[in-house]
């Protein structure tokens, strides 16, 4: 795996800038805020990274009585310290951020070989990343060298109806809504400082010069309206001035707060997230169960099935990432469960107090079964079982 070099064309900072920006990567707009920086779409996309960056990684090997689990330093490798200087959780955190976020579909991983082994499998910065289709293969480029497919390994999101080989993420997408959510805030802050909003209208009786101008205006408020005592009260003429109280319009009246839960459950729909982890809603224990069922074990098949493609070379085997710590239990729920598979010969009580979180115990290592659990190997000595004895 050869590593190639290829002079690289300078380019303005003003050409960089528009290219960037005719891929939705740059916003020129007052006030913007970067898509990874944004409130709703950090907190979505920081739930589904934490979930991914949970589940442990495990090297299977297909058999003839199923797929079982192996144990090696291969294994050890990417599910204990697949990079020195990031744990397993962090690892993962950051490819799933890139998918969605920095690396708009796409997140690179180099492959660093020490002795015939892997030696770190180092994330690269996604925003020194490009992609350059060669014939029918491409290559990319990071900090002025040019890499192969095979020495990186890519995972990738949402491909790209004319490039395959690259993700799409959803910063398009999600630009108008992210606005909309931005401009709400702004304005409900304005709300909450009151300083459009007078909370006193004084009506004069009729408009004459010394009303025309700002001088004038201050000078009938400071004649009539001024006191020199905190709380003294105003003595004015009846005929000439009216004061009225004004209480300002609040979020409810402007419907913001109905304006901002349609766009918070917009971006939750379009990150495929439920939208009560953006405030919207009450969380539901088969929503939460189902949201891992589906979008996180689809991010989770995408993880797994690159690291088979661009790591291992026996056909039997596979990495799996396992989701069955995410779901929402009780722990009822798990002791009802694991009760009926123990009753059923098909767990042993060790691995129900594993499930719960309890230490081994030596006397439970043996199989029982029936009522009055017995164990496996004893079923036979049943004294119902042996008719005509005393």
């Amino acid at each position: 795996m050869g590593i190639l070099f290829r002079e690289k064309k300078k380019r303005s900072l003003n050409e960089a800038q528009i290219a960037l920006a005719s891929a939705g990567w740059l916003d020129d707009s007052p006030g913007y805020i970067k898509l990874s920086e944004h409130p709703e779409v950090k907190m979505a996309v920081g739930k589904i990274a934490d979930l991914v960056s949970n589940m442990t990684i495990h090297l299977m090997e297909n058999t003839d009585k199923g797929d079982k689990r192996i144990k090696n330093e291969l294994s050890r490798k990417l599910d204990v310290n697949p990079y020195r200087y990031m744990t397993r959780k962090n690892w993962l955190y950051k490819i799933v951020s890139d998918l969605f976020l920095e690396g708009n579909g796409n997140s690179i991983v180099h492959i660093s070989i020490a002795d015939n082994l892997i030696d770190d499998l180092t994330p690269f910065p996604m925003q020194g990343v490009s992609f350059e289709s060669v014939r029918d293969s491409y290559v990319i480029n990071y900090n002025n060298t040019t890499y192969n497919p095979d020495e990186v390994i890519h995972f990738v999101m949402n491909p790209d109806p004319l490039y395959p080989f690259k993700g799409t993420g959803y910063k398009l997408s999600l630009r108008d809504v992210t606005k909309n959510l931005q401009q709400a805030t702004k304005t409900k802050n304005s709300f909450m400082s009151g300083k459009y909003m007078p909370n006193i209208i004084v009506k004069v009786d009729a408009m004459n010069e010394e009303l025309t101008s700002e001088e004038g205006r201050d000078a009938v408020k400071n004649k009539y309206l001024k006191s020199t005592n905190a709380g003294e009260p105003w003595i004015i003429p009846a005929e000439l001035l009216e004061v009225q109280q004004v209480t300002p319009l609040n979020l409810k009246d402007i419907a913001i707060n109905e304006s901002v839960e349609l766009d918070k459950k917009t971006v939750a729909g379009l990150l495929q997230v439920p939208a009560f982890f953006l405030g919207v809603g009450e969380f539901k224990k088969e929503e939460y169960n189902n949201f891992v069922n589906t979008r996180i074990f689809s991010i989770g098949q995408i993880i797994s099935q690159t690291l088979t493609r661009d790591l291992l070379f026996n056909p039997n085997w596979y990495f799996k990432l396992n989701p069955r710590s995410l779901y929402a239990y009780d722990l009822t729920d798990l002791v009802e469960a694991g009760t009926k598979l123990v009753d059923r010969n098909s767990m042993r009580r060790n691995e129900l107090r594993d499930w719960i979180g309890l230490n081994p115990d030596d006397e439970m290592e043996e199989l029982i079964i029936l009522e009055n659990y017995l164990p496996a190997n004893k079923l036979g000595e049943q004294n119902k079982l042996k008719g005509g004895e005393k």
